[in-house]
């Protein structure tokens, strides 16, 4: 069965920062690609794409994670691949780090979804659509408060 995880963040956490945001996302692309998952971050947009490029590269040595951006890479890819809602993962992927706004209806091609409830009120009710997407699709839904948990 397929599975959605959205994680709330709360108005005083680290994660509601634009940084903190994509440090955590970092910090979980790398966790499940440890695990052995193929990952595809899907930004807001090529700028935020690029940015969270960027921050993986300014990584310490010991928690650098091989990635690329779509288009970019070897061959048959690297654990984590960074895209936007105008592009498409090149490879087989099987979990996707949401970070857009949109309906995101191509993510139901993955079989594990992370999405993200923001704190403002615009945020929540453009969760509250993907949420009912994800739910209509058969996804097994679950939600984690992310408040006080650091990045490492």
């Amino acid at each position: 069965m397929s599975i959605a995880t959205f994680y709330i963040i709360e108005p005083n956490s680290v994660q509601a920062t634009q940084i903190g945001h994509i440090e955590y996302v970092i910090f979980l692309a790398r966790y499940f690609a440890e695990q052995g998952a193929k990952v595809y971050i899907n930004a807001q947009d090529k700028t935020q794409a690029e940015t969270i490029d960027e921050h993986f590269w300014q990584q310490q040595s010991e928690n650098y994670q091989a990635h690329n951006l779509v288009g970019e890479g070897p061959h048959y890819g690297t654990p984590i691949e960074i895209g936007y809602s105008q592009v498409r993962p090149n490879r087989n992927r099987q979990l996707v780090i949401n970070m857009s706004h949109d309906k995101t209806n191509f993510a139901l091609s993955f079989t594990q979804v992370v999405d993200f409830v923001a704190c403002e009120e615009k945020g929540k009710q453009q969760a509250r659509e993907r949420y009912k997407i994800y739910r209509q699709a058969g996804f097994e839904m679950q939600t984690i408060n992310i408040e006080n948990q650091a990045a490492t």
